[in-house]
């Protein structure tokens, strides 16, 4: 037997209304007792014993019992519908007519329902159910809307590495070995690079009134590569035309030969700028530059002179700045030692020592050669730093800063002082606009010269009001980013002296005593330090 919930069906006998109560049928649901009265109510009975019509309703079996006088005419079955919020689904409910009332038929509930405005999804399976076997009381989902069909991206699969972080090898008695390096990609002729996969832009949906669903917007990609990279025919696979070296810069795949440079860069040679990977087997010479949109592999020392890199560089002895010299990499720079020059790292820095030096990295920052000390100068990772040693016997000044990739804090800084300026701006405005637009509600008039005015004001006050909830926006999501920093902390393997100024997240503290052995790290608002 199918489930059925409780209902009543009224008949009409010589002008009296007799009340028919049909029970719940496996495992139906009660009939409510104010669904009932309205229903007796919408067709003109309400003057009944009303104590007696509950105690009808609430029972197991099936029963009647006379409402009192009425009107001998007939009624059919009707029924209510609901559209959903979003539109995506109507829900009908039906009521019984009289005894001898008429029928409901699918034409009827279509007819009903287009009424509404719902022409899109009709369930005509339900419709018919209901018709061959009607339920009162009882929810019937008539139709139901088509959620749009969410494709995806457009994206790219590499075949080679495309970001290197093999890492210098370390010896058994703790040193670095600076000159076994693998981390450049080598590449062979015809090899794939790369292949597109196309992005899907899957379909648009619509809701039961037959309004269209937009599906989201997906970004589509191509192919970025540079001289000696060819395509197939369809642009979804690149392949090397030469033997050489690959790398990823932003999301344009470089192939090229490493230029080689026999000796030191230096007056022989002047600044190289190089599309691609750059040797020196000698040093780069002070006041002497290298620019490479590849990787930069240096044999031996860098004096006070520049080399910037869009991948990594690896210096096999090292940097003596002469507070002059400068690496910047937007990948990784692994150098022997760092001595008063400043090293900018977009990934890790794996380094034998750092003195009186400002050095960045947006990853971690590894000083682990035998001796592995920072002594002097700012110290910033977006990750951790560890160290042997940090700081001096001497007292030499120390920073060491965790927590946020440098680039970022600098950013959270220049916000803080946009979001005060802004302010400041806003708060200085804004009462000089009220006053104007209170005295044209007055009934007044400006002048040209004022109201031109009063539209510079109204503009600059909007400008500066948007420009200040996207700067909110965008330090908040730097300051959680800051707050969470969960992973960021100072290792020291050896000795750490006091007077270091160490600072994780937001929160700085100074050494008072030496100490061996430990780490620092951020927890519960305090940086606690704890054994190694």
């Amino acid at each position: 037997m199918k489930q059925q919930n409780a209902y009543i069906q009224i008949e009409i006998a010589d002008s009296i209304a007799i009340c028919h109560f049909y029970p719940p049928v496996e495992g139906g649901m009660p009939l409510p007792i104010k669904e009932a009265e309205d229903y007796l109510s919408a067709h003109g009975i309400s003057d009944f014993d009303k104590h007696a019509f509950r105690a009808l309703i609430s029972g197991t079996e099936v029963d009647s019992m006379e409402l009192g006088v009425c009107s001998d005419i007939e009624f059919s079955e009707s029924m209510t519908s609901k559209v959903s919020l979003d539109k995506m689904k109507v829900t009908c409910r039906f009521m019984p007519g009289s005894t001898k009332g008429g029928k409901l038929n699918a034409k009827d509930i279509l007819n009903e329902l287009m009424a509404k405005g719902v022409v899109f999804g009709l369930n005509q399976e339900a419709i018919m159910d209901y018709v061959n076997e009607p339920c009162y009381f009882t929810d019937y989902e008539l139709a139901v809307g088509k959620q749009p069909d969410i494709g995806h991206d457009a994206k790219i699969e590499y075949f080679f590495n495309t970001n290197p972080s093999l890492k210098p090898k370390h010896n058994e008695d703790g040193s670095v070995n600076f000159h076994e390096l693998n981390t450049i990609c080598e590449v062979k002729a015809g090899d794939l690079l790369a292949r597109l996969i196309p992005e899907d832009k899957g379909a648009n949906g619509k809701d039961v009134m037959g309004r269209e669903i937009p599906t989201r917007t997906v970004k589509s990609k191509k192919l970025a590569y540079g001289k000696n990279i060819r395509a197939n025919e369809e642009k979804t696979e690149i392949y090397s035309e030469v033997t050489g070296y690959v790398s990823l810069v932003g999301e344009q795949v470089f192939v090229s030969d490493v230029y080689e440079v026999p000796a030191d860069v230096d007056t022989s040679t002047g600044n190289i700028d190089f599309n691609g990977n750059v040797h020196v087997k000698g040093s780069v010479r002070g006041g002497f530059e290298i620019h490479a949109t590849g990787d930069v592999v240096i044999d031996g020392v860098v004096e006070d002179a520049l080399v910037e890199s869009d991948g990594q560089v690896i210096v096999k002895c090292g940097i003596h700045g002469m507070n002059k010299g400068t690496i910047t990499a937007k990948s990784n720079v692994i150098i022997q030692f760092i001595e008063n020059a400043k090293v900018f790292s977009g990934g890790y820095i794996e380094t034998g020592s750092i003195l009186y030096s400002d050095v960045s990295a947006t990853e971690d920052i590894f000083v682990n050669d035998k001796k592995g000390f920072i002594t002097g100068g700012t110290i910033r990772a977006g990750g951790k730093v560890e160290s042997k040693i940090i700081g001096s016997s001497m007292g030499a000044m120390t920073r060491v800063e965790v927590g946020m990739a440098p680039d970022k804090k600098a950013q959270y800084a220049t916000l803080q002082k946009s979001i005060l300026a802004l302010s400041q701006k806003i708060n200085k405005i804004s009462p000089i606009v009220k006053t104007y637009q209170d005295y044209l509600k007055g009934g007044k008039q400006l002048d040209k010269k004022n109201l031109l005015y009063l539209n510079k004001l109204m503009v600059e006050l909007r400008e500066s009001k948007e420009r200040l909830q996207e700067d909110r926006m965008n330090f908040n999501s730097l300051h959680q980013e800051l707050l969470n920093s969960k992973h960021s902390k100072i290792v020291v393997s050896r000795d750490i002296f006091p007077g270091v100024n160490i600072t994780i997240s937001d929160i700085s503290m100074t050494t008072k005593d030496k100490r061996s052995y430990c780490i620092f790290e951020k927890k519960n608002g305090e940086i606690v330090i704890s054994n190694l």
